[in-house]
C-alpha cells in the first residue's frame, strides 16, 4: 500500500493522541486530551503508509488571517524520512486555500520550519495564541518553545 497525506478520520483519534501524548511525556509538546483530539479531528491530517499511521499534523484557525500548526509529529523509527516536510507542506497549501495569510509554531526545533521558509518571530505579536493555550499551559509564562512564522 502506498505511502499517502490524508485528512484525518474519527477511527484516527486514539492513535494521534497516543503519538501526541508520547511527544508530551517527553515534554516535546503539549498533551491533548481524547476529547480534545475529537473535537478538534477536521484540523488533522496524517501520514498513513502500510496502515500505519506515521505522522501527525493540525492545521488550527485562530484568526481570519492566521492558523497555527500544532501537535506535529512524526513517530521517533520514522523521522527524517521527509514525513514532516510533506505534512507542513500540505498544511501550509489548506492554509492558504482558506485564504489564510499567515501560520505560525511554537516549536523546539525552529531550524526545521526555517529550512522551509519560516522566521522567527516575538511570541507577544500572537495574541489569540498567547491567551488561549498558551494560558493553560504548566510552562505559561516561561515557555521555551521558539515561535515561527511564515506569510503565505
Amino acid at each position: 500500500m502506498p505511502s499517502k497525506i490524508r485528512q484525518s478520520s474519527i477511527s484516527d483519534a486514539k492513535y494521534i493522541h497516543k503519538i501526541i501524548n508520547d511527544f508530551a511525556r517527553k515534554d516535546e509538546m503539549l498533551p491533548r486530551a481524547l476529547n480534545e483530539i475529537y473535537e478538534n479531528i477536521r484540523d488533522f491530517i496524517v501520514f498513513e503508509e502500510d496502515g500505519i499511521i506515521k505522522g501527525v499534523c493540525a492545521l488550527h484557525i485562530l484568526w481570519e488571517d492566521l492558523a497555527e500548526i500544532r501537535s506535529f509529529a512524526v513517530v521517533a523509527e520514522y523521522q527524517r524520512q521527509g514525513i514532516g516536510k510533506k505534512l507542513l507542506i500540505k498544511s501550509l497549501k489548506d492554509a492558504s486555500s482558506l485564504g489564510i495569510k499567515k501560520v505560525f509554531a511554537l516549536t523546539y526545533r525552529p531550524d526545521f520550519f526555517k529550512n522551509l521558509g519560516f522566521k522567527d518571530t516575538d511570541k507577544a505579536k500572537l495574541p489569540q495564541k498567547i491567551w488561549g493555550d498558551c494560558l493553560k499551559c504548566h510552562k505559561f509564562p516561561e515557555c521555551d518553545e521558539h515561535a515561527v512564522i511564515i506569510t503565505l
